[in-house]
């Protein structure tokens, strides 16, 4: 079998994080909801999204396909009644369609033409940006029984001082130095090759991907998800880093979410709550407007590639998108589009061409290749977002 995770309109209230990625390749928990479907599933997938994202994430179709909601989480429940589908079936739950079963000819099926069965099964999805750290506890507990089922943890040293230890995972090649590490409200799961630095203290669900790393006396609260290969230090509480950025000083990220390639500078700091303590507006793509979360705490949503400087102040509820270079005193606006350069003295246009010079060497300093398509992609959202950067 065939299969494909789509995207669908809740992609774009999940902008800036959805510019550069499909939904599905949002880190969620531990993993991100494609490696999710593919350890369930035991396949690789493809992706059904944006025509800009696709030389990126091509499509690809056989004779037989599921094409599944790449915002939906995977569960043994669903696996199995996926597994049921007939060719032109599909899984709903009241309005949203989590799996279709297409031949090739069928694949862009019209509404109203394929059978739906009703599902009453639960599971985790993202419909909002805040969804991410929100729901990030729930999803952590899940990826780690599904990474440590039947598993055993390398040893927890000796030297830390561990709490509720059973639901502790440290991976081969991880190094761990004199620590606290406390499970008691929600499992740890340490990477391969991860390491945590002395005098590091982590209160779970907490997960520390592959090769990330804690600076040394970093204070970590659950529900945080550190990625593959960044680095953090300071305070943080209750945000998911997606993977190769660094917040490795002092400073404090609460209740964020912060996509690749970022760095934030020394003493950056994130206000999370208001003086009023009233529910936090939120920047909305869709609506261009500010929406009600619902929610009493919220940070910082930083999309791909965006960096702040020493010291900087954001305002509680912040959404800044794409390759933005922020700096300066005072605390900055609550909407800061793509491609921006400045702060509160005032913006000017980072251009694509720049952009993708800092980018090839970030990637350098990795030893990763930056290819035509990654600029290509810079480019595309360069484009995209140009209506934004007049607000």
């Amino acid at each position: 079998m065939n299969y494909v995770l789509f995207d669908e309109a809740r992609r774009n209230n999940l902008l800036p994080l959805t510019f550069l990625r499909p939904v599905a390749d949002i880190r969620f928990g531990i993993l991100t909801i494609r490696e999710k479907w593919e350890k369930y599933l035991k396949c690789k997938t493809s992706t059904l999204t944006e025509e800009y994202l696709a030389a990126r994430y091509p499509l690809v179709k056989e004779k037989d396909n599921v094409i599944i909601n790449g915002a939906i989480c995977p569960n043994d429940d669903l696996v199995k009644e996926i597994g049921k589908l007939k060719p032109g079936q599909a899984l709903v739950k009241g309005d949203t369609v989590i799996a279709m079963f297409l031949n090739e000819k069928d694949f862009e099926v019209q509404s109203g033409a394929i059978e739906e069965i009703e599902t009453e099964a639960d599971y985790l999805e993202i419909f909002n940006t805040w969804d991410v750290f929100t729901k990030n506890g729930e999803a952590i507990s899940a990826d780690f029984e599904l990474l440590t089922k039947g598993r055993k943890s390398k040893a927890i040293p000796s030297h830390c001082f561990a709490v509720a230890p059973e639901k502790i995972f440290i991976e081969e090649g991880a190094e761990i130095l004199v620590s606290t590490l406390n499970a008691s409200e929600g499992p740890i799961y340490i990477g391969k090759d991860a390491v945590v630095m002395e005098g590091t203290n982590i209160r779970g669900p907490v997960a520390l991907c592959d090769y990330a790393q804690t600076k040394m006396a970093a204070k970590i609260y659950g529900a945080t998800t550190i990625g593959p290969y960044s680095k953090v230090g300071g305070e943080v509480n209750n945000s998911v880093i997606f993977g190769y950025s660094n917040k490795a000083h002092d400073g404090f990220l609460g209740h964020s979410v912060i996509a690749e390639w970022c760095n934030l500078g020394a003493d950056t700091n994130t206000s999370n709550l208001k003086n009023t303590y009233d529910t936090v507006k939120l920047w909305n793509y869709p609506d261009e407007a500010f929406i009600d979360t619902g929610q009493q705490f919220c940070g910082l949503i930083m999309g791909d590639h965006s960096k702040c400087g020493i010291n900087t102040m954001f305002n509680t509820g912040t959404v800044v998108g794409v390759s933005s270079n922020i700096f300066g005193s005072g605390f900055q606006r609550n909407f800061i589009s793509s491609f921006k350069w400045g702060g509160v003295a005032g913006f000017t246009t980072f251009q694509p061409r720049k952009a993708i010079e800092v980018a090839r060497g970030m990637y350098k300093r990795r030893n990763l290749e930056f290819t035509d398509t990654d600029a290509q992609l810079i480019e595309d959202v360069y484009n995209l977002t140009h209506n934004y950067r007049r607000m």
